[in-house]
């Protein structure tokens, strides 16, 4: 499975992926909420384990964001806070399982196999759409109205986040985040740049724009 691990202690981070790694799974580490959070709104997931306490947003609120979207992708708390009213506050926040630090690898592994057994299958997001706009994940081609457009590397994944967001306002902050991974003067024209590049290949030609410009915060895609 693809999972997400949300831990801000590297030792303890480090110890749960080399243990789902071993079980043949794939791992995703982020060490503070914010940055987990955004990716859990960037890519897809099979399973998501979040640390309880976190900084910049905590485990309760990355769980109840997610919800609030709609996404049902099982999640798993971990925390050193292991009274009762901690445990009924992240599973009522929409946690799936919680599990109480120290805990034994086994018992970790256990427990994510009955979450992925737990109700229906879990399906893996293959395409996206916004409008007469498809995403192939798997090919990774984007047509629009069936015809071809061709992107670089980058201007496909400015592109499939912005998808993946419609609807909601993207900060240039938030694209060199996900896109660039790394922090970046978020008052460069570098997004700028690529944006219009990506604008001028999904939108010319065609009645409708879909990449709209928020003025001086981002951008946001929708149909017409």
């Amino acid at each position: 499975m693809q999972i997400l691990v949300i831990e801000d202690d590297a030792r303890v981070a480090e110890h749960i992926g080399k243990g789902l790694k071993s079980a043949g799974h794939v791992v995703t580490l982020e060490s503070d909420g914010r940055a987990g959070l955004l990716r859990a709104a960037a890519d897809s997931f099979d399973m998501i384990i979040v640390d309880r306490m976190l900084p910049h947003v905590d485990g309760l609120t990355i769980v109840q964001t997610i919800r609030a979207t709609g996404d049902a992708t099982p999640i798993l708390f971990l925390s050193a806070l292991g009274e009762v009213d901690e445990r009924v506050a992240g599973l009522r926040a929409g946690g799936d399982d919680y599990l109480t630090k120290p805990f034994a690898m086994s018992e970790l592994l256990a427990r994510v196999d009955v979450l992925a057994r737990r109700g229906p299958a879990i399906v893996a997001e293959t395409r996206l759409a916004v409008g007469d706009l498809e995403i192939d994940l798997l090919g990774q081609q984007v047509k629009r109205q069936g015809r071809p457009i061709d992107l670089t590397a980058r201007e496909y994944r400015i592109l499939t986040y912005l998808a993946r967001n419609e609807g909601r306002v993207v900060t240039r902050s938030m694209l060199l985040e996900h896109v660039w991974d790394y922090h970046f003067d978020p008052q460069t024209n570098i997004i700028d740049q690529h944006v219009s590049r990506l604008r001028q290949k999904v939108d010319r030609g065609f009645d409708a724009a879909l990449i709209h410009t928020v003025r001086g915060t981002g951008y946001l895609m929708r149909a017409a």
